[in-house]
């Protein structure tokens, strides 16, 4: 195991070893006044910063998103209150790490040094591994600093919780991570070779987690680029597409293609000359079935919900029957699809949807719809103040949903076609109410 006794902050790097390191190892903040975005811990009214006014830490557990701080804040509060610093991993750590910690820790207090522990990771130590630190815990032996991804209320025993104070750490918001790449530039001495656009989408697709962006940021300038990168070239860089079907099959995928494109067209006759090429020259029945089935989803959704049915009653059909006879079954979805009214809203929602996701995936819901079933979860507000809509007038209480700092967004917008036109009028009278309830 690594050094059981090292000093409160890791003695400076040579300028060799410094140029060698990472960014992101490079920026860490050597003050708690340096940690980005978790002002309201780390400031003069935070939790942390009180303790560190005191000169004196409790036990703690830090709970927040990747790349949010929480290793560094650990690091930082030994220095600030004159503590000795150790720290372990749960990934790699065992019961015989543990007490070889603990027995330094008592080592330095009978020559008078406080220890801060740092377990990272520590909701991946089992039930007893975590009753393990509860009596130098409650000794003074070591204070407590856990590091954990997961809600604590699952995943830390009951009488470890009670003994530390759960610390939230947020995720870093847009002005954050545009300070962190800020610095980063200051230290690397020129810009990212973005332009405004692809920065933007650089500090989105980050989505919170400074450590991720810090580590594009580099791979970024570990390349000469001769222009700044606009928003298509940087997804282009970072991500680049591998082919998706073998070039030896490239008729097998013209036929399906055509099929998918007749069917979309609302041309049951075309669609029926394709599927009867793919099916006499020995395709799967159940690889048409599959293709209709996601048809029903991506090209008529609700504008008529009985298109999925229809198709997964042919696969239950052809399941029974196989061919040839089941085949027909496969004909009969073929064709509902192709006269069926035709809608893609539910497609575009989910894509616009899945992008909203990917940029805003660390975003809590609001509190008063989440479920409190601990203790804890009540304390810090979970499912305070939430409306029941069946207790609402008219079964409608009209309430946001949204995550907070995320306002409203539309992805759903049905056609005036089939069922979805019925699908509509509910919306429009939804969000009649809502206006109805915000004015009044």
């Amino acid at each position: 195991m690594a050094d059981l006794f090292p000093p409160a902050v890791p003695p400076p790097r040579d300028e060799a070893s410094r140029a060698v390191a990472p960014l992101a190892d490079r920026l860490r903040p050597r003050a708690l006044a340096e940690v980005i975005g978790q002002d309201h811990l780390t400031g003069p009214d935070g939790a942390i910063g009180r303790m560190v006014a005191a000169g004196r830490l409790s036990s703690m557990v830090l709970w927040g998103p990747p790349g949010t701080g929480k290793t560094s804040i650990a690091r930082l509060l030994a220095d600030a209150v004159g503590m000795r610093y150790a720290a372990i991993s749960a990934v790699f750590s065992g019961v015989a790490d543990l007490r070889k910690a603990f027995a330094a820790a008592e080592a330095a207090a009978a020559a008078g040094q406080r220890t801060l522990l740092f377990v990272d990771e520590i909701h991946r130590f089992n039930r007893a591994q975590q009753d393990g630190f509860l009596p130098f815990v409650e000794a003074g032996t070591v204070t407590l600093v856990g590091a954990t991804t997961e809600n604590p209320s699952f995943e830390l025993n009951a009488a470890l919780l009670s003994r530390a104070q759960v610390l939230i750490l947020h995720r870093l918001d847009a002005a954050a991570l545009e300070q962190l790449l800020a610095r980063a530039e200051a230290l690397e001495g020129r810009a990212l070779p973005l332009d405004a656009a692809a920065r933007a989408a650089l500090v989105a697709a980050a989505d919170g987690d400074g450590r991720f962006l810090l580590n594009q940021a580099e791979t970024l300038w570990s390349v000469n680029l001769s222009e700044p990168l606009d928003p298509a070239g940087l997804g282009r860089f970072l991500q680049r597409r591998v082919a998706v079907y073998d070039k030896d099959r490239e008729g097998h995928y013209n036929l399906i293609s055509a099929l998918h494109k007749a069917l979309r067209g609302s041309d049951p006759q075309a669609a029926l000359y394709y599927l009867a090429r793919m099916l006499v020259a020995g395709e799967e029945p159940l690889y048409l079935l599959r293709r209709l089935v996601r048809f029903a989803s991506e090209d008529i959704g609700l504008a008529d919900p009985q298109a999925l049915v229809q198709c997964l009653a042919a696969k239950d059909a052809y399941d029974f029957l196989g061919s040839p006879e089941g085949e027909l079954a496969v004909v009969q979805a073929c064709l509902y699809c192709a006269t069926a009214p035709k809608s893609n809203a539910a497609y575009k929602a989910w894509k616009s949807a899945a992008q909203s996701a990917r940029e805003t995936g660390s975003l809590m819901p609001p509190a008063n719809i989440l479920n409190a079933p601990t203790k804890l979860m009540k304390e810090i507000g979970y499912g305070a103040g939430y409306a029941y809509d069946h207790d609402a007038e008219d079964g409608f209480s009209g309430a946001d949903y949204w995550p907070e700092g995320m306002a409203p967004q539309t992805y759903y917008q049905p056609v005036e076609r089939g069922f979805e036109r019925e699908v509509l009028k509910r919306l429009e009278w939804w969000e009649r109410k809502r206006r109805e309830r915000r004015e009044g």
